[in-house]
């Protein structure tokens, strides 16, 4: 069989091309993650201090928090490893950084930034699953996971950014105009 009769053959099969679509999402938010985690583990320090001057409670806690969310979701999502796990933690630390950036101003001054875009792939995601290039096809034969295990992970992921912001941060993120100091 000649190579381009394979290529035909997996590019004119719907499931494949879903698949690698999934794969490429899927590898560049596991990929986006476990680069701001490593940024963020290589200048601990730095983190804290950030954490700090947002005015997190326990900023050393917060900060370890978010660091082993991104580098731990992010390797999950590069090896599609127990994909919705992955994807919750994700959500919720992207809702937490959105809600960081948005914080500072009026929330429609900077609506849409990557935490926003990262945090709406996650939870496709969640739901899409991890195609059939993944560990959870090859393992546990799971390119996708049900609504009942999706469904509530994606409230739990909700709500575990807002407990997390409302325990630790304790102010309202969204503000019609710019706060002031």
């Amino acid at each position: 069989m000649a190579t381009t009769d394979v290529i035909k053959r997996r590019t004119s099969n719907p499931s494949a091309l879903h698949d690698l679509g999934v794969l490429i999402l899927r590898l560049s938010v596991g990929a986006t993650m476990v680069q701001g985690g490593v940024l963020k583990a290589v200048d601990f320090r730095s983190t804290v201090q950030f954490m700090e001057d947002g005015g997190w409670e326990s900023p050393t806690f917060a900060a370890y928090l978010v660091t082993a969310t991104e580098i731990a979701g992010g390797a999950a999502l590069l090896l599609g490893l127990l994909t919705p796990l992955a994807a919750c933690g994700i959500l919720a630390a992207m809702i937490d950084a959105w809600a960081v950036n948005v914080s500072g101003a009026a929330v429609w001054s900077d609506p849409f930034n990557v935490p926003f875009l990262v945090a709406f792939a996650a939870a496709a995601l969640l739901f899409v699953g991890a195609g059939g290039y993944s560990v959870d096809a090859r393992v546990f034969g799971r390119p996708r996971w049900p609504g009942a295990v999706t469904i509530p992970l994606l409230l739990v992921a909700v709500a575990a950014a807002v407990t997390t912001w409302v325990l630790l941060n304790g102010v309202n993120p969204l503000h019609l105009s710019t706060p002031t100091p």
